[in-house]
């Protein structure tokens, strides 16, 4: 089996993609033809597989990750949320998992399901992404992963507050982490800096989400907290009804990122696909041989 954490300490840049589990037949096969078509551009380490609240796309998940490894031979990591979820119904998921050879699990707490102003814990379940990494923990045969936020979650009252808890996970058992995504580089190398001083030294692996449609970041960002440069968003807004145009600086954007990212030291990049190829691929084609 292909514990994740294994993938750092090689010298190697960590390449890794994120997908969804699509909603139909037909778009799990497009899924694939995707997951094939970016594999053959670069081996991936590992590609991820986001998870619906309360039921709404926790078989496919399954589904999805169960091919991509045992199908197309590349190590899957699923994730995990606390979302309507008691502690019997993610023991069940997890040796599910487990059982289909699938030993690399992303913990989060998950956010609130469409139409839920804030996140509710389910009865008998688990309030916090740390509660969930320490139960995760105690099986051994499970490689955990937790988010990180490089300019603090949006729910933190503080930047300190936030450094604590990602820092708690890690003390719980998480191995490894994932960010949020970001478009200025300083947050990243910001916040590893202060998780550095405070001793932690499980790999960083900052998440890149290229811009591909202008509305569209600007929901994820007002979700998530994060932030656009103003240089960046400029010229976001002057190509906002050409979406070529669009496309084209978000790529140009994403590799300055990604090349600054890999030569300060970055353990790897995590690329948030939306289930599509095009804008990964062409980063990736402009970064060969970086590593």
């Amino acid at each position: 089996m292909t514990r994740i954490i294994d993938r750092f300490g090689r010298g190697e840049t960590v390449f890794s993609f994120e997908f969804f589990p699509p909603k139909t037949d037909e778009g799990a096969e497009n899924l694939m033809t995707t997951v094939r078509d970016l594999e053959a551009a670069v081996a991936p380490d590992y590609v991820s597989v986001t998870y619906g609240a309360g039921g709404s796309t926790r078989e496919r998940t399954h589904q999805v990750v169960t091919r991509v490894q045992q199908d197309l031979g590349v190590p899957a990591m699923a994730h995990l949320t606390c979302v309507a979820a008691t502690v019997a119904e993610i023991d069940a998921v997890v040796d599910r998992l487990v059982e289909a050879g699938v030993q690399n699990i992303l913990a989060l707490r998950g956010d609130a399901p469409q139409g839920q102003e804030e996140f509710e814990v389910a009865e008998g379940g688990f309030a916090h992404a740390s509660e969930l990494v320490a139960h995760l923990a105690q099986r051994g045969d499970l490689c955990i992963g937790a988010a990180a936020y490089p300019e603090a979650h949006p729910e933190s009252p503080s930047a300190e507050e936030d450094l604590r808890w990602t820092l708690h996970k890690v003390e719980q058992g998480a191995s490894f982490l994932v960010t949020q995504l970001f478009f200025d580089n300083r947050h990243y190398f910001e916040f590893v800096e202060r998780l550095r001083a405070a001793g932690c030294d499980a790999p960083v692996v900052p998440g890149i989400m290229p811009i591909t449609n202008v509305a569209q970041i600007k929901r994820f960002t007002s979700m998530c907290g994060a932030s656009i440069p103003a240089p960046l968003a400029g010229r976001m807004a002057s190509y906002e009804d050409d979406p070529a145009s669009v496309m084209a600086v978000g790529i140009e954007h994403a590799i300055e990122q990604c090349r600054s990212l890999l030569a300060g030291g970055a353990p790897g990049l995590h690329f948030y696909t939306l289930n599509k190829s095009l804008a990964t691929r062409s980063i990736l084609a402009a970064l060969k041989g970086l590593d």
